[in-house]
Protein backbone atom coordinates (compact mmCIF):
# COMPACT_ATOMS: atom_id res chain seq x y z
CA UNK A 1 0.00 0.00 0.00
CA UNK A 2 0.95 3.47 -0.89
CA UNK A 3 1.83 5.37 2.99
CA UNK A 4 0.05 7.98 4.77
CA UNK A 5 1.10 11.40 3.52
CA UNK A 6 1.55 10.55 0.04
CA UNK A 7 -0.32 10.90 -3.16
CA UNK A 8 -2.67 8.54 -3.53
CA UNK A 9 -2.10 7.32 0.65
CA UNK A 10 -4.06 3.73 0.81
CA UNK A 11 -4.05 2.79 -3.02
CA UNK A 12 -2.34 -0.46 -3.77
CA UNK A 13 1.30 -0.23 -5.24
CA UNK A 14 1.78 -2.19 -8.27
CA UNK A 15 5.63 -2.88 -7.67
CA UNK A 16 7.57 -2.91 -4.81
CA UNK A 17 10.87 -1.31 -3.81
CA UNK A 18 13.52 -2.45 -6.19
CA UNK A 19 14.85 -0.05 -8.63
CA UNK A 20 14.40 0.79 -11.39
CA UNK A 21 10.47 -1.23 -10.89
CA UNK A 22 9.70 0.85 -8.27
CA UNK A 23 8.98 3.96 -10.18
CA UNK A 24 6.03 2.01 -12.41
CA UNK A 25 4.03 3.35 -9.15
CA UNK A 26 3.91 6.50 -10.79
CA UNK A 27 0.75 5.03 -12.86
CA UNK A 28 -1.13 4.85 -9.53
CA UNK A 29 0.26 7.99 -7.54
CA UNK A 30 1.06 11.08 -9.97
CA UNK A 31 3.25 12.70 -7.34
CA UNK A 32 5.27 9.21 -6.68
CA UNK A 33 8.86 9.48 -5.97
CA UNK A 34 11.66 8.43 -3.10
CA UNK A 35 14.14 10.67 -1.58
CA UNK A 36 17.26 9.77 -2.11
CA UNK A 37 21.18 10.72 -0.81
CA UNK A 38 23.06 13.16 -2.56
CA UNK A 39 26.87 12.93 -3.16
CA UNK A 40 28.92 15.65 -5.40
CA UNK A 41 31.54 13.44 -7.33
CA UNK A 42 34.69 16.17 -7.94
CA UNK A 43 36.63 15.01 -11.59
CA UNK A 44 38.98 16.76 -13.47
CA UNK A 45 37.50 17.95 -16.81
CA UNK A 46 38.17 14.84 -18.90
CA UNK A 47 36.56 12.68 -16.27
CA UNK A 48 39.01 11.08 -13.91
CA UNK A 49 37.64 11.20 -10.35
CA UNK A 50 38.84 12.73 -7.46
CA UNK A 51 36.91 12.04 -4.79
CA UNK A 52 32.99 12.07 -3.58
CA UNK A 53 31.33 14.44 -1.64
CA UNK A 54 28.50 13.12 0.02
CA UNK A 55 25.52 15.69 1.19
CA UNK A 56 24.71 15.35 5.00
CA UNK A 57 21.45 13.49 4.54
CA UNK A 58 19.97 14.28 7.94
CA UNK A 59 20.09 17.85 6.42
CA UNK A 60 18.96 17.47 3.02
CA UNK A 61 18.26 14.71 0.22
CA UNK A 62 17.01 15.09 -3.41
CA UNK A 63 13.30 13.35 -4.22
CA UNK A 64 14.51 10.89 -6.19
CA UNK A 65 13.31 10.82 -9.56
CA UNK A 66 12.31 14.47 -10.16
CA UNK A 67 14.29 14.91 -13.03
CA UNK A 68 14.24 18.88 -13.12
CA UNK A 69 15.79 19.95 -9.57
CA UNK A 70 19.46 19.92 -8.79
CA UNK A 71 21.45 22.23 -10.27
CA UNK A 72 24.56 23.48 -9.29
CA UNK A 73 25.50 27.26 -9.29
CA UNK A 74 28.87 28.83 -8.18
CA UNK A 75 28.56 32.19 -6.25
CA UNK A 76 29.13 35.53 -7.64
CA UNK A 77 32.90 35.51 -6.55
CA UNK A 78 33.05 31.52 -6.58
CA UNK A 79 33.46 30.75 -3.42
CA UNK A 80 30.26 28.81 -2.68
CA UNK A 81 28.41 26.12 -4.45
CA UNK A 82 24.51 26.30 -4.14
CA UNK A 83 21.89 24.30 -4.60
CA UNK A 84 18.50 23.60 -2.86
CA UNK A 85 16.35 20.48 -2.23
CA UNK A 86 14.33 18.99 0.50
CA UNK A 87 14.42 18.69 4.29
CA UNK A 88 13.52 14.95 4.81
CA UNK A 89 14.50 11.80 5.94
CA UNK A 90 15.96 8.96 3.19
CA UNK A 91 13.39 6.84 1.68
CA UNK A 92 10.64 8.84 2.23
CA UNK A 93 7.51 8.85 0.06
CA UNK A 94 6.37 11.73 -2.34
CA UNK A 95 8.11 14.32 -1.05
CA UNK A 96 8.92 16.78 -4.05
CA UNK A 97 5.08 17.38 -4.13
CA UNK A 98 4.64 17.27 -0.74
CA UNK A 99 3.18 21.15 0.91
CA UNK A 100 6.19 23.13 2.82
CA UNK A 101 5.03 23.19 6.82
CA UNK A 102 4.27 27.05 6.53
CA UNK A 103 2.51 26.94 3.20
CA UNK A 104 -0.59 24.12 3.60
CA UNK A 105 -2.62 23.33 0.36
CA UNK A 106 -5.56 21.54 1.66
CA UNK A 107 -6.50 20.46 -2.09
CA UNK A 108 -3.04 19.20 -2.65
CA UNK A 109 -3.16 14.94 -2.26
CA UNK A 110 0.20 14.87 -0.94
CA UNK A 111 -0.85 15.87 2.72
CA UNK A 112 2.55 15.67 4.17
CA UNK A 113 4.91 18.66 4.95
CA UNK A 114 8.53 19.53 4.00
CA UNK A 115 10.78 22.53 4.10
CA UNK A 116 12.88 23.28 0.87
CA UNK A 117 16.27 24.16 1.47
CA UNK A 118 19.17 25.90 -0.32
CA UNK A 119 22.82 23.71 0.78
CA UNK A 120 26.19 26.20 0.34
CA UNK A 121 29.34 24.44 0.20
CA UNK A 122 32.50 26.55 0.95
CA UNK A 123 35.48 26.78 -1.02
CA UNK A 124 37.09 25.20 2.78
CA UNK A 125 34.93 22.45 2.59
CA UNK A 126 31.98 23.72 5.45
CA UNK A 127 28.21 23.11 4.75
CA UNK A 128 25.52 25.60 6.13
CA UNK A 129 21.70 24.93 5.04
CA UNK A 130 19.07 27.60 4.47
CA UNK A 131 15.45 26.24 4.99
CA UNK A 132 12.35 28.06 3.36
CA UNK A 133 8.63 27.75 3.30
CA UNK A 134 8.84 28.08 -0.64
CA UNK A 135 8.38 25.78 -3.74
CA UNK A 136 4.97 24.22 -1.65
CA UNK A 137 3.73 21.37 -3.77
CA UNK A 138 6.46 21.05 -6.40
CA UNK A 139 10.31 22.05 -6.40
CA UNK A 140 13.45 24.20 -6.19
CA UNK A 141 14.88 24.08 -9.24
CA UNK A 142 18.08 26.25 -8.71
CA UNK A 143 20.03 27.98 -6.57
CA UNK A 144 23.06 30.98 -6.61
CA UNK A 145 24.59 33.31 -4.02
CA UNK A 146 25.77 36.96 -4.94
CA UNK A 147 27.25 39.04 -2.85
CA UNK A 148 25.98 42.31 -2.97
CA UNK A 149 26.96 45.59 -1.03
CA UNK A 150 28.96 43.41 1.06
CA UNK A 151 26.13 41.25 2.07
CA UNK A 152 25.02 37.55 0.93
CA UNK A 153 22.23 36.67 -0.76
CA UNK A 154 20.58 33.69 -2.16
CA UNK A 155 18.63 33.87 -5.43
CA UNK A 156 16.85 30.43 -6.39
CA UNK A 157 13.94 29.34 -9.01
CA UNK A 158 11.53 26.54 -8.95
CA UNK A 159 7.73 26.37 -9.13
CA UNK A 160 4.70 25.90 -6.52
CA UNK A 161 1.44 24.25 -6.13
CA UNK A 162 -0.07 20.58 -6.82
CA UNK A 163 -3.57 21.45 -6.20
CA UNK A 164 -6.85 23.07 -6.94
CA UNK A 165 -7.41 26.10 -8.49
CA UNK A 166 -7.50 28.82 -6.57
CA UNK A 167 -3.96 28.41 -5.04
CA UNK A 168 -3.61 29.47 -1.59
CA UNK A 169 -1.36 33.10 -1.59
CA UNK A 170 1.53 31.26 0.39
CA UNK A 171 1.56 29.01 -2.96
CA UNK A 172 1.46 32.13 -5.50
CA UNK A 173 3.95 34.16 -3.07
CA UNK A 174 6.37 30.86 -2.99
CA UNK A 175 6.71 29.94 -6.97
CA UNK A 176 9.01 31.38 -9.43
CA UNK A 177 11.65 33.56 -8.10
CA UNK A 178 12.89 33.68 -4.37
CA UNK A 179 15.33 35.66 -2.47
CA UNK A 180 16.66 34.58 0.56
CA UNK A 181 19.52 35.43 3.86
CA UNK A 182 21.66 32.87 3.91
CA UNK A 183 21.95 31.35 7.25
CA UNK A 184 24.33 29.44 9.49
CA UNK A 185 21.94 28.26 11.98
CA UNK A 186 21.43 24.76 12.77
CA UNK A 187 18.18 23.73 10.85
CA UNK A 188 16.58 22.70 13.94
CA UNK A 189 17.13 26.15 15.23
CA UNK A 190 15.57 27.68 12.21
CA UNK A 191 12.25 29.09 11.40
CA UNK A 192 11.49 30.18 8.03
CA UNK A 193 8.97 32.64 7.47
CA UNK A 194 6.27 33.26 4.59
CA UNK A 195 8.24 32.64 0.84
CA UNK A 196 9.82 35.99 -0.45
CA UNK A 197 9.44 36.32 -4.27
CA UNK A 198 11.54 38.38 -5.95
CA UNK A 199 10.64 38.34 -9.37
CA UNK A 200 7.74 37.56 -11.62
CA UNK A 201 6.39 37.72 -15.19
CA UNK A 202 2.93 37.58 -16.74
CA UNK A 203 2.11 36.60 -19.79
CA UNK A 204 -0.40 39.76 -19.90
CA UNK A 205 2.68 41.39 -20.52
CA UNK A 206 3.19 40.18 -23.62
CA UNK A 207 -0.84 40.73 -25.00
CA UNK A 208 -1.93 37.79 -23.86
CA UNK A 209 -4.71 36.61 -21.94
CA UNK A 210 -4.33 35.88 -18.10
CA UNK A 211 -3.66 32.06 -17.38
CA UNK A 212 -3.43 30.46 -13.81
CA UNK A 213 -1.77 32.84 -11.33
CA UNK A 214 1.84 31.43 -10.45
CA UNK A 215 2.33 29.15 -13.33
CA UNK A 216 3.75 31.39 -15.60
CA UNK A 217 6.58 31.46 -12.86
CA UNK A 218 7.52 28.16 -13.34
CA UNK A 219 11.18 28.21 -13.63
CA UNK A 220 13.89 25.51 -14.19
CA UNK A 221 16.86 27.61 -14.83
CA UNK A 222 18.99 30.25 -13.35
CA UNK A 223 22.19 31.94 -13.95
CA UNK A 224 24.00 34.95 -12.80
CA UNK A 225 26.39 36.45 -15.56
CA UNK A 226 27.64 40.19 -15.42
CA UNK A 227 25.07 41.08 -12.32
CA UNK A 228 22.42 39.96 -14.18
CA UNK A 229 19.75 37.55 -12.75
CA UNK A 230 18.63 35.08 -16.02
CA UNK A 231 15.95 32.43 -15.79
CA UNK A 232 14.49 29.46 -18.09
CA UNK A 233 10.79 27.96 -18.44
CA UNK A 234 11.10 24.64 -20.13
CA UNK A 235 7.64 23.16 -18.91
CA UNK A 236 3.92 23.32 -18.26
CA UNK A 237 0.78 24.39 -20.13
CA UNK A 238 1.11 27.73 -18.49
CA UNK A 239 3.43 30.64 -19.64
CA UNK A 240 5.74 30.78 -21.99
CA UNK A 241 8.98 28.36 -22.67
CA UNK A 242 11.71 30.65 -22.96
CA UNK A 243 14.72 32.98 -21.21
CA UNK A 244 13.73 35.66 -18.98
CA UNK A 245 15.93 38.51 -16.94
CA UNK A 246 15.40 40.06 -13.84
CA UNK A 247 14.76 43.56 -14.29
CA UNK A 248 15.76 45.93 -11.19
CA UNK A 249 14.61 49.16 -13.23
CA UNK A 250 11.28 49.07 -14.32
CA UNK A 251 12.23 50.52 -18.11
CA UNK A 252 13.80 47.35 -19.98
CA UNK A 253 10.83 45.95 -21.17
CA UNK A 254 7.69 48.10 -21.35
CA UNK A 255 6.57 45.02 -24.03
CA UNK A 256 7.70 42.30 -22.25
CA UNK A 257 10.59 41.39 -24.04
CA UNK A 258 13.84 43.67 -23.77
CA UNK A 259 17.44 43.53 -22.98
CA UNK A 260 18.68 44.44 -19.60
CA UNK A 261 19.57 47.62 -18.37
CA UNK A 262 23.46 48.47 -17.84
CA UNK A 263 24.76 48.77 -14.49
CA UNK A 264 21.24 47.70 -12.87
CA UNK A 265 21.53 46.78 -9.31
CA UNK A 266 20.73 42.96 -8.13
CA UNK A 267 17.74 43.41 -6.03
CA UNK A 268 18.18 42.84 -2.04
CA UNK A 269 14.13 42.55 -1.38
CA UNK A 270 11.40 40.90 -2.36
CA UNK A 271 8.20 41.87 -3.68
CA UNK A 272 5.58 40.07 -1.85
CA UNK A 273 3.18 43.20 -0.60
CA UNK A 274 3.14 43.26 -4.37
CA UNK A 275 0.54 40.85 -4.58
CA UNK A 276 -2.88 40.78 -5.48
CA UNK A 277 -5.66 38.60 -6.96
CA UNK A 278 -4.40 38.80 -10.18
CA UNK A 279 -0.92 38.05 -9.10
CA UNK A 280 2.96 39.84 -7.83
CA UNK A 281 4.03 42.56 -9.64
CA UNK A 282 5.92 41.91 -13.05
CA UNK A 283 9.12 42.84 -13.16
CA UNK A 284 10.48 40.14 -15.27
CA UNK A 285 11.44 40.24 -19.02
CA UNK A 286 11.90 37.70 -21.82
CA UNK A 287 15.11 38.19 -23.75
CA UNK A 288 14.56 39.68 -26.92
CA UNK A 289 15.13 37.41 -29.74
CA UNK A 290 14.11 34.30 -27.74
CA UNK A 291 10.35 32.98 -28.30
CA UNK A 292 7.49 34.63 -26.98
CA UNK A 293 5.09 31.71 -27.97
CA UNK A 294 2.59 30.72 -25.20
CA UNK A 295 3.68 27.23 -23.89
CA UNK A 296 -0.34 25.63 -24.69
CA UNK A 297 0.85 25.49 -28.40
CA UNK A 298 4.43 23.82 -27.92
CA UNK A 299 4.67 20.82 -30.18
CA UNK A 300 7.65 18.38 -30.32
CA UNK A 301 9.47 20.98 -32.76
CA UNK A 302 9.37 23.58 -30.14
CA UNK A 303 12.08 24.83 -27.76
CA UNK A 304 12.34 23.75 -24.14
CA UNK A 305 15.20 25.62 -22.57
CA UNK A 306 16.78 24.35 -19.12
CA UNK A 307 20.24 25.38 -18.56
CA UNK A 308 22.14 28.46 -19.64
CA UNK A 309 25.66 29.33 -19.82
CA UNK A 310 27.29 32.60 -21.33
CA UNK A 311 30.65 32.64 -23.13
CA UNK A 312 30.68 36.10 -23.35
CA UNK A 313 28.52 39.13 -23.25
CA UNK A 314 27.76 38.34 -27.35
CA UNK A 315 27.81 34.69 -27.11
CA UNK A 316 24.90 32.57 -24.63
CA UNK A 317 24.54 28.41 -24.76
CA UNK A 318 20.98 26.99 -24.09
CA UNK A 319 20.68 23.37 -23.36
CA UNK A 320 17.13 22.54 -24.93
CA UNK A 321 15.70 19.02 -23.23
CA UNK A 322 13.75 18.11 -26.02
CA UNK A 323 9.84 17.65 -25.20
CA UNK A 324 10.37 14.81 -22.92
CA UNK A 325 8.13 12.72 -26.33
CA UNK A 326 8.98 8.61 -25.92
CA UNK A 327 7.13 7.63 -28.89
CA UNK A 328 8.81 4.06 -29.76
CA UNK A 329 9.06 2.44 -33.45
CA UNK A 330 10.65 -1.15 -33.12
CA UNK A 331 11.35 -1.15 -36.95
CA UNK A 332 13.75 1.50 -36.70
CA UNK A 333 14.91 0.36 -32.91
CA UNK A 334 14.60 4.32 -31.93
CA UNK A 335 12.65 6.63 -30.23
CA UNK A 336 11.43 9.01 -33.19
CA UNK A 337 10.21 11.91 -31.66
CA UNK A 338 13.66 12.45 -30.04
CA UNK A 339 15.35 11.57 -33.03
CA UNK A 340 13.56 13.67 -35.12
CA UNK A 341 14.08 16.72 -32.94
CA UNK A 342 16.02 19.65 -34.55
CA UNK A 343 15.91 21.89 -31.36
CA UNK A 344 17.05 19.56 -28.53
CA UNK A 345 20.32 19.30 -27.78
CA UNK A 346 22.94 22.75 -27.02
CA UNK A 347 21.98 25.65 -29.22
CA UNK A 348 24.14 28.66 -29.76
CA UNK A 349 22.74 32.16 -29.81
CA UNK A 350 24.47 35.23 -30.57
CA UNK A 351 23.34 38.92 -30.38
CA UNK A 352 23.17 40.98 -32.99
CA UNK A 353 23.81 44.54 -32.28
CA UNK A 354 22.33 45.50 -35.68
CA UNK A 355 19.15 44.10 -34.60
CA UNK A 356 19.09 45.00 -31.31
CA UNK A 357 18.07 41.41 -30.27
CA UNK A 358 19.52 37.64 -29.68
CA UNK A 359 19.68 35.18 -32.92
CA UNK A 360 20.20 31.54 -32.89
CA UNK A 361 23.10 30.38 -34.74
CA UNK A 362 23.18 26.79 -34.42
CA UNK A 363 22.46 23.63 -32.54
CA UNK A 364 25.08 21.42 -31.72
CA UNK A 365 23.76 17.29 -31.91
CA UNK A 366 26.26 15.61 -33.16
CA UNK A 367 27.60 12.97 -30.76
CA UNK A 368 24.54 12.92 -28.50
CA UNK A 369 23.03 10.23 -30.43
CA UNK A 370 19.40 11.82 -29.92
CA UNK A 371 16.88 9.13 -29.84
CA UNK A 372 18.67 5.50 -29.87
CA UNK A 373 19.23 3.57 -26.98
CA UNK A 374 21.48 2.65 -24.88
CA UNK A 375 22.37 -0.40 -22.65
CA UNK A 376 23.41 0.43 -18.89
CA UNK A 377 25.23 -2.90 -16.93
CA UNK A 378 22.84 -4.14 -14.51
CA UNK A 379 19.32 -2.03 -15.73
CA UNK A 380 16.45 -3.72 -17.16
CA UNK A 381 16.30 -4.59 -20.81
CA UNK A 382 13.64 -6.03 -23.16
CA UNK A 383 9.93 -4.40 -22.33
CA UNK A 384 8.40 -2.82 -19.55
CA UNK A 385 5.43 -4.53 -18.82
CA UNK A 386 3.17 -1.03 -17.82
CA UNK A 387 4.47 0.98 -20.19
CA UNK A 388 4.79 -1.63 -22.85
CA UNK A 389 8.39 0.47 -24.13
CA UNK A 390 11.74 -0.75 -24.05
CA UNK A 391 13.29 0.03 -20.52
CA UNK A 392 16.54 1.24 -21.67
CA UNK A 393 16.68 5.06 -22.36
CA UNK A 394 17.90 7.02 -24.97
CA UNK A 395 19.18 10.88 -24.76
CA UNK A 396 15.98 13.49 -25.77
CA UNK A 397 18.68 16.40 -25.16
CA UNK A 398 20.48 18.33 -22.15
CA UNK A 399 19.61 20.20 -18.93
CA UNK A 400 21.90 21.99 -16.75
CA UNK A 401 25.30 23.06 -18.33
CA UNK A 402 28.46 24.64 -17.69
CA UNK A 403 31.63 25.91 -19.47
CA UNK A 404 34.68 27.61 -19.84
CA UNK A 405 36.65 29.45 -21.99
CA UNK A 406 39.98 27.79 -23.25
CA UNK A 407 43.33 29.33 -24.41
CA UNK A 408 42.68 28.85 -27.74
CA UNK A 409 39.84 31.04 -27.86
CA UNK A 410 37.23 28.15 -28.28
CA UNK A 411 34.65 26.67 -25.43
CA UNK A 412 34.42 23.56 -23.80
CA UNK A 413 31.02 23.27 -22.54
CA UNK A 414 29.33 20.40 -20.30
CA UNK A 415 25.94 19.40 -19.76
CA UNK A 416 23.59 16.65 -18.53
CA UNK A 417 21.52 14.84 -20.86
CA UNK A 418 17.77 14.01 -20.61
CA UNK A 419 16.25 11.33 -21.05
CA UNK A 420 13.45 8.93 -22.71
CA UNK A 421 12.56 5.18 -22.26
CA UNK A 422 9.73 3.51 -21.27
CA UNK A 423 10.81 3.59 -17.74
CA UNK A 424 7.82 4.14 -14.98
CA UNK A 425 8.99 7.40 -14.72
CA UNK A 426 12.12 8.50 -17.31
CA UNK A 427 13.26 11.02 -14.79
CA UNK A 428 14.48 7.54 -13.07
CA UNK A 429 16.58 6.85 -16.28
CA UNK A 430 20.18 6.89 -15.65
CA UNK A 431 21.94 9.44 -17.68
CA UNK A 432 25.30 11.25 -18.59
CA UNK A 433 27.59 14.22 -18.32
CA UNK A 434 28.99 15.00 -21.77
CA UNK A 435 30.94 17.49 -22.87
CA UNK A 436 31.68 19.45 -26.59
CA UNK A 437 34.55 22.00 -27.66
CA UNK A 438 32.63 24.89 -29.69
CA UNK A 439 34.86 27.67 -32.16
CA UNK A 440 33.76 30.43 -29.87
CA UNK A 441 33.55 32.46 -33.30
CA UNK A 442 31.41 30.15 -35.37
CA UNK A 443 28.41 31.38 -36.36
CA UNK A 444 27.35 28.61 -39.09
CA UNK A 445 27.67 24.53 -37.59
CA UNK A 446 30.76 23.28 -37.70
CA UNK A 447 30.85 19.73 -38.66
CA UNK A 448 33.85 18.34 -36.75
CA UNK A 449 32.53 19.13 -33.50
CA UNK A 450 30.81 16.32 -31.64
CA UNK A 451 30.18 15.99 -28.17
CA UNK A 452 31.80 12.48 -25.72
CA UNK A 453 30.71 11.53 -22.77
CA UNK A 454 32.83 12.36 -19.14
CA UNK A 455 30.64 10.56 -16.76
CA UNK A 456 28.80 7.09 -18.24
CA UNK A 457 25.07 6.01 -17.43
CA UNK A 458 25.37 3.99 -14.13
CA UNK A 459 22.92 1.55 -12.57
CA UNK A 460 20.88 3.54 -9.47
CA UNK A 461 22.53 6.77 -10.77
CA UNK A 462 21.26 9.93 -12.28
CA UNK A 463 23.08 12.96 -12.88
CA UNK A 464 21.66 16.24 -12.13
CA UNK A 465 24.36 19.29 -12.28
CA UNK A 466 27.17 20.29 -12.98
CA UNK A 467 29.68 23.10 -11.60
CA UNK A 468 33.21 23.71 -11.22
CA UNK A 469 34.64 23.17 -7.72
CA UNK A 470 34.31 26.45 -5.74
CA UNK A 471 37.82 27.99 -5.72
CA UNK A 472 39.77 26.15 -8.42
CA UNK A 473 39.32 28.39 -11.18
CA UNK A 474 38.32 25.75 -13.20
CA UNK A 475 39.92 23.07 -12.85
CA UNK A 476 37.59 20.79 -11.25
CA UNK A 477 34.58 19.90 -11.16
Amino acid sequence: MLPPGSGSAGATAIAGGDYPYVFNNDTVDASFGVTSRLYLKQITPWGQPQGTIPVPSGDLVTSFSSKSEGALNLSSDGKYLSFIDYVAAPDTVDVSNANTPGVIDTTNPVSAAYYRAVASLSENGKWTFTETNAYSGNNGRAAVEAKVNGKYYIYTAGNAGNGSNPQPTGVVLGAGTQIMTPSALPEADQTPGQPTPVGSFNVTQLGDKADKVGKDDNFRGLTLYNGVLYYTKGSGSNGVNTIYFLDTTGTACPGGSGLPVAGAPLPTSDIASTLTATGLASNMCVLKGFPTVLAKSATDASDYPFGIWFANPTTLYVADEGAGDNAYSSASGSYTAAAASTTAGLQKWVYNATAGQWQLAYTLQNGLGLGTPYTVPGYPTGINSVTSLPWSPATDGLRNITGRVNRDGSVTIYGVTSTVSGGGDQGADPNKLVAITDNLGATSLPASERFFTVVPARYDQVVRGVSFTPGTDHDHF
